[in-house]
């Protein structure tokens, strides 16, 4: 039981191969009924019509035998001489008269008990057209009518025939086509499940091949299925022509948007220069135009990071992200790097390191990038009176560094789905903080290029917890 609970969640009751499964076995069970009725009704006919058949004969010529025998000896004796040829047959036959008193009967009633006997002798009404009629388990061809001799109606005839033998066989043979029939379905069923799993593997293999293609791998991207029918072919092609129009219109994009941030990167940050000039000049500003000033230096400022994010995922999307790897100290990176955010929050920050030092390869300012990104989405996302907390530690040849802080919290919902491009989980809240989606994707971006990995843990109205594992160097001290 708990193996068929085991494999029955693995059926998908509505995939194509269930659906012709069922389909193709009702047609064919369809077809293995119609024929087993039909083979029943022809074997109804050759065991049991023919007896009918028999018995009828039987009830039509016994009066004309009458009438024969009754033109050479009296009728009395012409009456015995007709029965008396019944006597080594199974068929019985006997005469009731008007005052329902049998006036003769057949001499083999020694081959039945004396309880059909008696049933059938109690029987005082048959129908004229011969029917099958079941008695103390034998069956029993019966048919009856009335009898003339010479004009005169002495009684009634009743002719009845023993074809137990052939009932019997006739619903064995019922019986096992039945049951042939039901096994035959049975195997044909599980033949046809087995030929649809094969025939269906092509469109698994194309399903499970496009499963595992990334954006990353429509350039050489190509489905090719041997053996496989015409059509999975074809579809295999489609699929192919499908991916190469992808992979251009993903190149284009990328090319797009690398372009329009290089473009854009140079002029911003000559407006922001000149923002800045002007305002390390503000003798001659009013409040209202060195407000003005200021937010625009600010809104420039952030454009640029903004390109310069979209150009470092560009780059990264067609290969071009350099980096200069080397060992790293990663106790005095983190110092460098609380320094270096201290200096534009004045939030606390903690800093939490092991004793030994812990290198790792990697490259240093991207690092750095990446740390910083960390710690300004922790500003922006947890209240001002609250510390951050930056965590190192060294677990097997793991360099493991924690970023913590005691903020707003993310949804659990959404903890899947931070890291990607433009996904923000408060629009309205991220809006107002300056932050456009792109800071954790960059995170992410980097980190995986250097080897590592970097997760979050975070409950709302507690904080968030930013793990980032990287490979530790051998010859760390």
């Amino acid at each position: 039981m708990n193996q068929i609970r085991k494999i029955w969640p693995k059926i998908d009751l509505f995939s194509l191969r269930v659906r012709l499964t069922i389909g193709i076995a009702a047609v064919s069970a369809l077809g293995l009924s119609s024929f087993a009725i039909w083979t029943s009704w022809k074997m109804q006919q050759m065991l049991i019509d023919g007896h009918k058949d028999k018995t009828a004969q039987i009830a039509n010529r016994l009066p004309r035998d009458l009438q024969l025998y009754s033109q050479v000896m009296s009728p009395e004796a012409g009456l015995e001489k007709a029965i008396g040829d019944f006597k080594n047959t199974n068929t019985f036959v006997w005469i009731r008269n008007s005052e329902n008193k049998i006036v003769i009967k057949s001499t083999n009633w020694n081959q039945l008990s004396d309880s059909i006997e008696t049933e059938l002798m109690s029987l005082t009404e048959m129908s004229n057209k011969p029917e099958i009629g079941k008695i103390n388990h034998r069956y029993f061809v019966l048919c009856g009518r009335y009898l003339q001799i010479q004009g005169k109606t002495i009684g009634k005839l009743f002719v009845v025939q023993d074809v137990t033998y052939e009932q019997m066989m006739f619903l064995a043979m019922v019986q096992s086509l039945a049951i042939g029939s039901i096994l035959t379905i049975i195997v044909i069923s599980v033949a046809i499940a087995f030929y649809i799993k094969r025939a269906l593997q092509p469109l698994l293999q194309l399903s499970q091949m496009t499963e595992v293609i990334s954006a990353a791998d429509l350039p050489e991207a190509k489905i090719y299925i041997e053996k496989a029918p015409t059509e999975v072919k074809e579809l295999a092609q489609t699929f192919n022509m499908m991916l190469s129009r992808l992979s251009q219109s993903w190149e284009q994009e990328r090319q797009f948007v690398s372009n329009v941030s290089h473009e854009l990167r140079t002029p911003l940050t000559i407006v922001h220069g000149y923002l800045q000039s002007v305002l390390r000049r503000q003798n001659n500003l009013t409040p209202t135009q060195q407000e003005a000033l200021e937010t625009a230096a600010s809104e420039a400022e952030r454009t640029i990071r903004l390109l310069q994010d979209l150009l470092d995922l560009a780059r990264a999307d067609s290969g071009y992200l350099q980096f200069t790897m080397k060992t790293c100290v990663l106790n005095d990176l983190i110092v460098e790097v609380v320094s270096m955010a201290q200096k534009y929050s004045d939030r606390i920050i903690m800093i939490d390191l092991i004793a030994k030092s812990v290198e790792v390869r990697a490259d240093y300012s991207r690092l750095q990038q990446v740390l910083l990104n960390l710690i300004d989405n922790a500003v922006k996302y947890s209240d001002a009176d609250t510390a951050i907390t930056i965590k190192l530690i060294q677990q097997n040849e793991e360099a493991i560094i924690q970023v913590c802080d005691h903020g707003y919290g993310i949804p659990l919902q959404h903890q899947s789905r931070i890291f990607e491009r433009f996904y923000r989980v408060d629009e309205a809240r991220t809006t107002s903080k300056g932050g456009c989606g792109l800071g954790l994707s960059i995170v992410k971006t980097i980190v995986e290029s250097m080897g590592g990995g970097v997760t979050v843990r975070s409950k709302l109205g507690e904080g968030s917890t930013f793990t980032i594992n990287l490979p530790a160097s051998l010859n760390c001290s």
